[in-house]
């Protein structure tokens, strides 16, 4: 190899060839392979220019001193072709001593180096790790349908017809689930059959939130206001049902006491919901929109299932601040099994054992950010995701006050599902 070729080879300049197109030695004709001492050439002619310059090569042409040089007779004559050379441009100041291309080399080398420690030391995870995340992904692909089939299967949404029947409670639904092996089972179709099934709703009107519905106490609604209640209900349920299964597949959990894994699901399935949730929600109109028009909720629709702005004005805003975070799909995932892991949940018997279930994540989390989550994104993240967990804590008391209200109204508490009645169990009597 030339001496001086990683000295005096430049990328060929922005527009001066097109992409795509074969670059052509100025001398002779053969594949360039860049600008070379201020020319276009090939590896041979850069190679013959350095040694003819350095050499100080006095060529004579046996010939009429006009022969064509070309790919195939560019030895023939030494005269011609350094003239060729010196015609298209090739400047011998562009040359550099040995010295020189020495130093360049040590550069090059010593950069090469510090990009291989740099490498080096980056965070990586480990296989480990990297299986929690694959285990936990695998998880919420197989409990989270971004299609929204199942939707269909609710009693539908309605905003003026209220159903007048309510579901019949069976017992220990949660203790049911968490004994199943296939989660994807849970909550079939069969589920729906003691479900009311009133007529068909008509479309979905764009309602506006009105001011007396802000500030109106869920306690006093009239029953006609809430119309909403029995789908969202339904909607509730099933997402319970979904979380119950992913907590199934975080790895360590079927490990703890039965007694805890009831707890640890009953005190964090709504929070969970509400993360899962901000897949589905949007910026553009702060709605959640589950797949069809019919399946898009607005803060007016939540309100007619008994809540008041309490919950939702908060909720709206961590649905944004977490949207705004742009988690990839791993982060998210592995947020929703810490929070499914709190020791600090009332009534769990082993904190220490969740403690260190959910410190196992809280390490996987970082190291992921680390790893892949690339600034300024990555930046502060984790404390801010932490954060999140505490702004759910507020949002799940205040919805628990608020499921409370219901139960002061017995038609109220009818709509909800036995599943419902059994999580909010403590809150609803």
């Amino acid at each position: 190899m030339d001496p001086g070729a990683c000295s005096t080879s430049v990328a060929d300049p922005a527009g001066e060839c097109e992409r795509g197109v074969p670059r052509v030695c100025g001398v002779c004709g053969d594949r360039a392979t860049g600008f070379h001492f201020n020319a276009m050439t090939c590896e041979g002619c850069k190679g013959f220019f350095r040694r003819s310059m350095k050499r100080k090569a006095m060529f004579t042409c046996p010939f009429s001193g006009e022969c064509h040089i070309t790919k195939d007779n560019r030895r023939h004559c030494q005269a011609c072709r350094l003239k060729r050379c010196l015609d298209i441009g090739m400047m011998k100041e562009f040359i550099l001593t040995d010295e020189e291309v020495q130093r360049k080399r040590e550069m090059i080398l010593k950069r090469k180096e510090e990009e291989a420690l740099r490498e080096s030391l980056k965070p990586k995870l480990s296989e480990e790790q990297q299986k929690v995340i694959d285990i936990l992904l695998e998880a919420h692909r197989k409990t989270y349908d971004p299609t929204y089939a199942d939707f269909t299967k609710f009693r539908p949404p309605v905003r003026s017809q209220p159903s007048s029947r309510g579901a019949t409670k069976s017992s220990s639904l949660i203790t049911q689930d968490l004994s199943s092996e296939d989660s994807s089972d849970l909550f079939s179709s069969e589920a729906f059959s003691t479900f009311p099934d009133p007529a068909e709703p008509p479309p979905f009107p764009s309602l506006a939130l009105q001011e007396e519905q802000d500030e109106s106490s869920s306690v006093n609604l009239e029953f006609s206001q809430l119309s909403m209640l029995p789908h969202l209900a339904d909607l509730v349920s099933y997402s319970i049902q979904k979380v119950i299964g992913f907590a199934k597949m975080i790895p360590g959990f079927r490990d703890l006491s039965v007694e805890d894994q009831i707890v640890l699901l009953k005190c964090s399935a709504m929070e969970v919901i509400m993360l899962r949730s901000n897949e589905s929600f949007t910026l553009e109109d702060m709605s959640w929109t589950c797949g069809s028009s019919d399946f898009k909720y607005r803060v007016s629709d939540v309100t007619q299932a008994g809540h008041s702005m309490a919950l939702l004005e908060p909720l709206v805003k961590f649905q944004v601040g977490l949207k705004k975070l742009n988690l990839h799909e791993e982060e998210h995932v592995l947020l929703m099994a810490i929070c499914i892991l709190s020791p600090d949940r009332p009534g769990v018997r082993e904190p220490l054992r969740v403690e260190a279930l959910q410190e196992r994540l809280s390490e996987v989390l970082q190291s992921y950010i680390r790893a892949r989550h690339a600034a300024p994104g990555g930046r502060l993240l984790y404390a801010k995701m932490i954060q999140k967990l505490a702004d759910l804590r507020s949002l799940n008391e205040e919805h628990s006050r608020q499921y409370r209200c219901l139960s002061f109204q017995p038609e109220h508490s009818m709509q909800l599902t036995p599943l419902l009645l059994e999580v909010f169990g403590n809150e609803i009597s």
